[in-house]
């Protein structure tokens, strides 16, 4: 089972934008492991607990930082890990190409990654990257069962569950609710640490990573004002003329 997992900024951490609108200061900012990400190392992980899988490969792609990432990974019971270092602004598509690399490279039967990232919360690279492989995909999933080549998957759909049945190799994308993420206890933060954690480049994979959508500017949302009560609806009627400026 091969497992991306990204660094982000940690999500209890409250983001603010660079004063000159660049950008999303993260600097002396914590980071950890993408929350969906984390989803899905631990679904890996019991799949192998139970039998289903013979291994777990973490894969990470940025800056040299991202190893703490992996790091966290393996000691959650990941058996190695994979770092594609560079400092390049990765977008979706780049990084669907990236892992399709890796996964040529690499031949899993499974890939299980979250449905998306919280800093740009893009939800594209699990379907970019089952479009590129040209394999089976299922997505936002909260139960996930192998046997016998195939893959059962419940997702949650506006009338309730859906239950699909894909082929394997697949790519599979993972929900909220699928289970808790253990916590990595010392002694196997510490075994981390031995696990082999390879390193590669874009230019080994022959992918080139630019950049093919450029940002403007980045800007906070305006500060919402602060509600009030009002004793009758030819009040409240009155205030929306008044303060809002809607027309009658």
């Amino acid at each position: 089972v091969l497992v991306p997992v990204k660094r982000v900024v940690d999500y209890n951490v409250k983001v603010r934008v660079k004063a000159d609108g660049s950008g999303v200061d993260i600097a002396n900012v914590k980071m950890s492991m993408n929350p969906f990400d984390e989803i899905a190392c631990e679904e890996a992980i019991r799949l192998k607990e139970a039998g289903k899988a013979t291994e777990v490969v973490a894969v990470s792609l940025g800056e040299s930082r991202c190893q703490e990432t992996l790091r966290t990974a393996l000691a959650m019971g990941a058996d190695r890990a994979i770092l594609v270092e560079t400092g390049v602004e990765l977008q979706p598509l780049a990084v669907a190409k990236l892992l399709q690399a890796i996964v040529a490279k690499e031949e899993p039967g499974l890939v299980l990654m979250g449905k998306q990232a919280i800093d740009d919360d893009s939800n594209q690279t699990p379907q970019m990257l089952a479009a590129l492989l040209g394999w089976p995909q299922a997505t936002f999933i909260s139960k996930l069962e192998l046997g016998d080549g195939r893959a059962t998957v419940s997702r949650e759909v506006d009338e309730g569950l859906e239950r699909l049945e894909i082929g394997l190799p697949a790519v599979v994308s993972v929900d909220l609710r699928l289970n808790e993420p253990r916590y990595a206890s010392l002694p196997n933060i510490m075994k981390a640490k031995k696990k082999p954690l390879d390193m590669l480049t874009p230019e080994e994979l022959g992918v080139d990573p630019a950049p093919r959508l450029h940002y403007l500017r980045f800007e906070e949302p305006p500060k919402r004002q602060a509600g009030a009560k009002v004793a009758s609806v030819a009040e409240l009627v009155g205030r929306i003329k008044t303060e809002a400026g809607v027309p009658p």
